[in-house]
């Protein structure tokens, strides 16, 4: 990330001929200053020959621009780019670096990811705000409050589901969070709540998805003695563990491995996955395209 604050446009619309001139211009029209770029274009139907076979290609871009080269700030920014994106029939956004994301971090039982993620805030690696930590049980409050961050224990019982994912909500809603961030929390969200945060949720199944989805992932791979192991982050949606999937990872087992091995081993992974998937998505670096995503490293 450049020292400097800058802004990061980011934007999909059918591919045609000059998109980059159209917007490139418009920047350097206004004495704008591009930092980094990026560019993508897709083809829905991918079974023949692309777009020659009849897909619709969609093109994807990134841009970052140097805040103080513009001589006018955000709100004036979109106001006067608002009609080049409705020429390209464009889906975009624009987002400031000096405006801290606020990501609400939510866990049950399993510390690891919460642990990792806490160090690498504390240290600036991630450099947000976490307004408050979820969890449905109470085991780590007293390590949350150690760090000045606000602890909210919300048992989900088969009972009270209903109002303890209201409450969810509501908590989320109230600390005008950007970002929920499932870090092992092991209870499904209704698809109530992820139709509404689309992009928004982000989770670490501990297994290298499309495998093993659901419970137990390394007890499924144990009995199908697999050879590697994996972790994958991904957006969450109302399908389990179908969502969008930003970043993954794997590493070698073999068969002397015992399941509290590849647990073990894959707590590493996990962590490590989880903290790259956020980064590329508090950097706006991840455009969904449908239910697969574009990535700009």
């Amino acid at each position: 990330m450049h020292p400097q604050r800058f802004y990061t446009l980011s934007a999909s619309c059918p591919d045609r001929s000059g998109i980059i001139a159209r917007v490139a211009g418009f920047i350097a029209e206004h004495g704008g200053w591009i930092l980094e770029s990026s560019y993508h274009s897709d083809v829905t139907d991918q079974s023949a020959n692309g777009a020659e076979a009849g897909g619709e290609a969609t093109y994807f871009m990134r841009i970052e621009i140097r805040a103080d080269s513009l001589p006018f700030h955000l709100a004036e920014f979109r106001d006067r780019f608002r009609p080049i994106a409705e020429e390209l029939d464009m889906s975009w956004k624009i987002t400031d670096s000096a405006v801290k994301k606020r990501v609400v971090i939510m866990v049950s039982k399993q510390e690891h990811c919460l642990y990792d993620l806490l160090a690498r805030w504390q240290s600036k690696e991630l450099d947000i705000e976490i307004p408050c930590i979820i969890s449905n049980h109470d085991t780590f409050r007293g390590f949350v409050e150690w760090h000045g961050i606000p602890f909210h224990h919300v048992p989900v019982d088969p009972d009270n589901k209903h109002a303890a994912f209201a409450e969810i909500r509501r908590l989320f809603e109230e600390v005008r969070a950007d970002t929920m961030v499932l870090a092992r929390y092991m209870q499904i969200l209704p698809p109530g709540l992820c139709t509404d945060y689309p992009g928004q949720i982000i989770n670490i199944h501990h297994s290298f998805l499309p495998s093993f989805v659901g419970a137990k992932p390394y007890h499924q791979a144990y009995r199908r003695g697999v050879k590697l192991i994996g972790a994958t982050c991904h957006y969450v949606t109302a399908d389990l563990d179908q969502g969008p999937i930003i970043e993954q990872d794997v590493i070698r087992i073999d068969h002397s491995d015992s399941v509290d091995d590849m647990v073990r081993y894959g707590k590493d992974i996990e962590k490590a996955v989880l903290a790259r998937g956020l980064r590329y998505h508090l950097e706006d670096r991840v455009l969904v395209h449908g239910n697969k995503t574009i990535v700009f490293r």
